[in-house]
């Protein structure tokens, strides 16, 4: 069976923005308030970082739970990761995640300046340069058998579409507009020439726009 390359739960806004231009250790996401955009995955019983018994069922929380079904390892471009840029100058930078990432499986990090990896819990971080393609191949083999993740942010997301290399993406499109940042697309129509669409509205407001190739 093949392995893919799946876009999972990436958010954007309804006027196809992602992220902010103006990242920082503050603003993750270059954004104030960036929870407008993944809010419905928070509110979800299986959303990772709850600590109440609460939370929605349904549609939402599907998407939630299968966000690491059959994942064996993840793709994230350097902006993901931390907001340095150029020459690693802190290599005490390990990420937003804590001691205790979220993924579970091996991360490749795109980058012009590589780092030694290192491993946090069961997460291990490598620092790789090049193609799109060939990083891919060292996360497919990576995953043994499993599919891989490409996490983002918008720019990687938009090179691996580019190289023709995305099987699969989930897009949770919120219902606000956020006027300027970093544009995933001008319209999921965009897409329509290479990838079939299903859009699933939910209960909370969000789109889901579900995309696989043609």
């Amino acid at each position: 069976m093949d392995q893919l390359l799946r876009v999972m739960n990436f958010n954007v806004s309804s006027d196809g923005i992602g992220a902010g231009e103006h990242q920082s250790r503050e603003l993750p996401f270059g954004l104030e308030r960036p929870e407008r955009l993944f809010s419905w995955a928070g509110a979800t019983a299986s959303w990772p970082m709850r600590t109440d018994g609460g939370g929605s069922r349904g549609l939402d929380d599907y998407f939630t739970r299968d966000f690491a079904r059959d994942i064996g390892a993840e793709i994230m471009g350097r902006n993901k990761f931390g907001p340095q840029r150029g020459p690693w100058a802190d290599h005490a930078w390990r990420g937003w995640w804590g001691e205790e990432p979220p993924f579970h499986t091996p991360v490749f990090v795109m980058t012009h300046h590589e780092r030694p990896s290192f491993t946090l819990s069961d997460t291990t971080f490598h620092f790789v340069a090049g193609e799109p393609a060939a990083i891919l191949e060292r996360a497919r083999e990576a995953a043994h058998g499993k599919d891989v993740r490409l996490g983002g942010g918008v720019g990687t997301v938009r090179q691996f579409l580019d190289a023709g290399l995305v099987d699969t993406l989930h897009v949770a499109v919120s219902p606000l507009k956020l006027g300027s940042g970093l544009r995933l697309w001008d319209t999921p129509e965009d897409l329509l020439d290479r990838y079939h669409l299903e859009v699933v509205p939910s209960p909370s407001g969000v789109a889901h726009h579900l995309f696989w190739r043609r």
